[in-house]
C-alpha cells in the first residue's frame, strides 16, 4: 500500500475525527426513512419522479405505460464490486448498465417508481439522473504570457525556442480529435495525437446491460474493452468539431502551416494529445459516458504519461460537490495525480442580458479542479482593456445537499478559480470522411467565412468563443509548468496559477476568480521549487513545513510585464472552498493542502485514495484499480506564516461590493500593502466567505439554482460565436 494513503498516515497527518459521509444519516423507520431517502435524490430527479406528465429529459423513457430512468447511484459499500447493491437493483426490476471505480457507483436503468425504494438502502449515498452534458496564435501565445524569458524566449511563424510541453500528455475529454490536422503535427509533421478512444457507451445508449470499467490490465476482458473503444481507424474522429478546436487551444502547432493561414499556435505546441470521445457527432453526451472517459484517463495516465486532463464539457447539476458523480470522477482524477482543468460554463447572463450569479456547472463546482472562466481580450495584445466575458459563468457554486430537516443547503464555494482568453479564438477545424464537422457546416458564415483566409482540409481554422476555449489555454499552461518542474502536484499548479494571475479592474472574486492567466509568472514560480515534491508527497515522506524551494533558488518577484505593461500578481489562493490565502510561505514551506489526495471544502476534508492493480505481469503502481474515500472534520491545512485575507473581503453584499463580490484588484492592493492576518499557529477549519440566502431577495440578485440550464451537452453550456452572439441551444439551430 502507498504510504501516503494508509489510514494511519492520514490520521497522523490530520489528527482528525472521521465523519464517514457528508450526507445526513438515514432514519430508521416510517416517514423518517422516506424523508431520509428522498434527501438522497438529486432535486431534478425527485421533481421528475413526482411529475405526472411525460418528461423531455434524455434520461427518461416511457415504455408501454411505465416510466424508466437512467440514474447514477453512489454507494458507500466496502465491496468494490458493490455486489449487494447490484443484486438489489435487479430485485427492484432494474439493470446495472456500467460500474465505475472512481466514485464507487453504477449507472443503472430503473423503473421510476422503484427509485425511492433503492434510495432507502443504507449502502446508497446519493442517486442522480444520468444528465446530459455540454461541450461548454499566435496572439494567444503573447496575450497569455507564453512568450518571455521564463517560457518561450522566441516564437515566430516558422519556429520557437523554450518550453513547449514536451514529455507531457494532455487528455482532451470531448468530441474527439482529428489527428491529421497540421496543428497536431510535430516539427517533422508526425501527429502528436497518440490515441483516440470513444466512450459513447452502447450499453447506456441502448439502455441495455454493459460492463465494468477499471478492468484488470492484461486480461482478455481488458483487451476486448480497449479494442472496442479504439477509434484509430475511424476516418471521422471528430464529426462535431469541438474537441479538435479545444485541443488546438491547448497544444496546437502552426509554425509549419501554410503561409496563407494565420499563426494559431496553442500554449504547449509539442505536448502529446489523447482524444477521449464522450460527445457524439451531434454534440450530445451523457454524464455516464463522461465518467467512463475520465476513468479511462485515470487508468492509463501513468503508462501513457498523461499529466493533464481537460474537460471543456459540463452538465447541469443541482447536487453538492460532495455527492455529484461527475465531481467525484474529476476528484478521483486529481487524487491520482492528474491536473484537471474544466470550463466554468457560458451562463453569465440571462436572456434579458442581466448578469446571473451561481451558474457554474458540473464538474466546475468541484473544489479540487481548476475551473476557468473566459475573458474578452478585445483583439489586442495589451491586457489593460481585457474584461470578463459577459457569457462566462459566475460563482458562487449553487450545488446543494439536503440536511436532516429537509432544507436545501448550497455549497456557495468560490468559483471560477481564474480566467483566460476565450472570446473570438482561432483554432483547428475538424474534417473527415469527405465533410466538415457539424459546427462548421451549420455556422460557416459565423465561424469560418469572416476570417477571410483560404480553407484547406488539413489546415483550416475557425473562430469560436466560450469558456470551452479558455479552459484548454490553462491546460496548456499546466503542461508547460510540468515540463519546467515535473514534481508539482495538481493543487500546487492550481495555486501557482492563481497566485500569479493578474487582477482585472472592476471584476469580483466570483466573476474572475483570482484574475487573468499569467503563464510567465506561473512558470517562474514552478522553476523555483524542488522537482521531487510529488514522489515525496505521494509516499508520505515530506513532513509539513518542509522546505519547498530548489537548492539556491528564491521565489520570483511577484510582478510580470506582458505586452509592455507591468502588473502585480494577485497573491491570492482559494482554499477550503471559500477561504482566501496569501503570502510567500505558501510556496516556501510544505502545506497539507498540496496533497492531491485531500479535498478541503464545506467544513470537511475528503480523502480520496487510489488502489492499484499489482500482480504478475502488471507494472507496480501504474494502473488504478479503484478508490477509497473517507471524510474528516478536523484539519490543519496551512501552517504559521501564511496570511489569511478572508476577513479583508468582509460580509457578502452585491450593493456594497464586499465579500464574494469584492473587487479582486482592491483586495490585491490591500495584500500588496501588507494587510491580512498572518497566522502564528496552523490554521484549522473555519468559516470562510459566505453568501447568505437572504441576499438573493434583499439585493435583487439574479441567482441560478442549477435548474435554468437547457438540456443537452453541447458547447460547455451553449455554443458561443462571440461576446454578442451566444447560441445557448445548439440543437435548436438545426431545426
Amino acid at each position: 500500500m502507498n504510504a501516503a494513503l494508509q489510514p494511519g498516515r492520514l490520521l497522523a497527518l490530520l489528527t482528525l475525527a472521521t465523519l464517514g459521509t457528508a450526507m445526513p444519516p438515514a432514519a430508521t423507520a416510517g416517514n423518517d426513512t422516506e424523508r431520509a431517502s428522498h434527501a438522497k435524490l438529486a432535486a431534478d430527479l425527485a421533481d421528475t419522479l413526482l411529475a405526472p406528465q411525460r418528461s423531455r429529459e434524455r434520461w427518461v423513457r416511457e415504455d408501454r405505460g411505465q416510466r424508466w430512468v437512467q440514474v447514477i447511484v453512489t454507494s458507500n459499500s466496502h465491496d468494490r464490486d458493490m455486489a449487494e447493491l447490484q443484486r438489489a437493483i435487479e430485485s427492484l426490476g432494474g439493470q446495472v448498465l456500467v460500474r465505475f471505480g472512481s466514485l464507487r457507483g453504477v449507472t443503472a436503468l430503473m423503473p421510476a417508481q422503484r427509485v425511492q425504494a433503492l434510495a432507502q438502502r443504507p449502502d446508497v449515498v446519493h442517486v442522480a439522473p444520468n444528465r446530459s452534458t455540454r461541450t461548454s496564435n499566435s496572439l494567444l501565445e503573447r496575450i497569455s504570457g507564453a512568450i518571455g524569458p521564463e517560457v518561450r524566449p522566441t516564437s515566430t511563424k516558422t519556429g520557437y525556442t523554450g518550453l513547449d510541453g514536451t514529455g507531457v500528455g494532455i487528455a482532451i475529454v470531448d468530441s474527439g480529435i482529428v489527428d491529421f490536422h497540421r496543428s497536431f503535427g510535430d516539427a517533422t509533421g508526425r501527429t502528436r495525437v497518440l490515441k483516440n478512444v470513444s466512450m459513447l457507451n452502447t450499453a447506456v445508449a441502448s439502455w441495455t446491460r454493459g460492463t465494468a470499467t477499471s478492468l484488470e490490465p492484461g486480461t482478455a476482458a481488458h483487451r476486448a474493452y480497449e479494442q472496442a473503444i479504439d477509434r484509430s481507424a475511424d476516418p471521422r474522429k471528430d464529426g462535431f468539431g469541438h474537441g479538435s478546436f479545444v485541443a488546438s487551444m491547448a497544444a496546437g502547432f502552426s509554425k509549419h502551416a501554410y503561409a496563407t493561414t494565420p499563426d494559431t499556435t496553442g500554449i504547449a505546441p509539442n505536448a502529446s494529445l489523447y482524444g477521449v470521445k464522450v460527445v457524439g457527432d451531434d454534440g450530445q453526451g451523457t454524464v455516464s459516458d463522461a465518467i467512463e472517459g475520465i476513468e479511462w484517463v485515470i487508468a492509463n495516465a501513468r503508462a501513457l504519461k498523461i499529466k493533464v486532463l481537460n474537460l471543456s464539457i459540463a452538465a447541469r447539476s443541482t447536487d453538492s460537490w460532495k455527492v455529484d458523480p461527475l465531481c467525484a470522477a474529476a476528484r478521483a482524477a486529481v487524487a491520482s495525480g492528474l491536473t484537471v482543468v474544466v470550463s466554468a460554463g457560458n451562463y453569465g447572463s440571462d436572456a434579458q442580458g442581466r448578469e446571473v450569479y451561481g451558474t457554474v456547472g458540473s464538474p466546475g463546482h468541484e473544489p479540487s479542479v481548476i475551473t476557468v472562466g473566459a475573458t474578452n481580450f478585445r483583439g489586442t495584445e495589451a491586457r489593460g482593456d481585457d474584461t470578463v466575458a459577459h457569457f462566462s459563468s459566475r460563482g458562487p457554486t449553487r450545488g446543494a445537499w439536503v440536511d436532516a430537516q429537509g432544507r436545501r443547503v448550497p455549497d456557495n464555494l468560490l468559483k471560477p478559480d481564474l480566467v483566460a482568453p476565450g472570446n473570438r479564438m482561432l483554432g483547428a477545424v475538424a474534417f473527415g470522411d469527405g465533410q466538415w464537422n457539424l459546427i462548421a457546416r451549420s455556422h460557416w458564415n459565423a465561424v469560418i467565412s469572416p476570417l477571410g483566409v483560404p480553407v484547406y482540409g488539413d489546415d483550416a481554422v475557425m473562430q469560436l468563443s466560450g469558456t470551452s476555449m479558455a479552459a484548454p489555454v490553462v491546460a496548456g499552461a499546466a503542461a508547460l509548468m510540468l515540463q519546467a518542474n515535473p514534481g508539482l502536484t495538481p493543487p500546487l499548479i492550481k495555486a501557482m496559477l492563481q497566485y500569479s494571475a493578474q487582477p482585472l479592474a472592476g471584476a469580483s472574486l466570483v466573476q474572475q476568480g483570482a484574475g487573468l492567466l499569467n503563464i510567465h509568472g506561473a512558470v517562474a514560480l514552478a522553476r523555483a521549487l524542488r522537482t521531487d515534491l510529488w514522489p515525496l508527497i505521494d509516499q508520505g515522506l515530506l513532513p509539513i513545513g518542509s522546505n519547498l524551494l530548489a537548492a539556491g533558488r528564491q521565489l520570483p518577484s511577484p510582478q510580470t510585464t506582458i505586452g509592455g505593461s507591468s502588473f502585480n500578481w494577485s497573491r491570492m489562493v482559494f482554499a477550503g472552498g471559500n477561504q482566501v490565502l496569501s503570502g510567500p510561505v505558501l510556496f516556501q514551506k510544505h502545506q497539507e493542502i498540496w496533497n492531491p489526495r485531500l479535498t478541503w471544502a464545506g467544513g470537511i476534508v475528503r480523502a480520496t485514495s487510489p488502489d492499484y492493480w499489482n500482480g504478475s505481469g502488471t507494472p507496480a503502481w501504474t494502473y488504478v484499480k479503484g478508490f477509497r474515500h473517507q471524510d474528516f472534520t478536523r484539519f490543519q491545512p496551512v501552517g504559521a506564516g501564511v496570511r489569511v485575507a478572508t476577513a479583508l473581503a468582509g460580509s457578502s453584499s452585491l450593493i456594497g461590493r464586499t465579500g464574494v463580490f469584492q473587487a479582486v484588484q482592491q483586495l490585491n492592493g490591500w495584500l500588496v500593502s501588507g494587510s491580512g492576518q498572518t497566522l502564528l499557529a496552523p490554521l484549522t477549519i473555519a468559516q470562510g466567505l459566505v453568501m447568505s440566502e437572504g441576499l438573493v431577495m434583499s439585493e435583487g440578485l439574479v441567482m441560478s439554482e442549477g435548474l435554468v440550464m437547457s438540456e443537452g451537452l453541447v458547447m460547455s453550456e451553449g455554443l458561443v460565436m462571440s461576446e454578442g452572439l451566444v447560441m445557448s441551444e445548439f440543437r435548436l439551430l438545426l431545426e
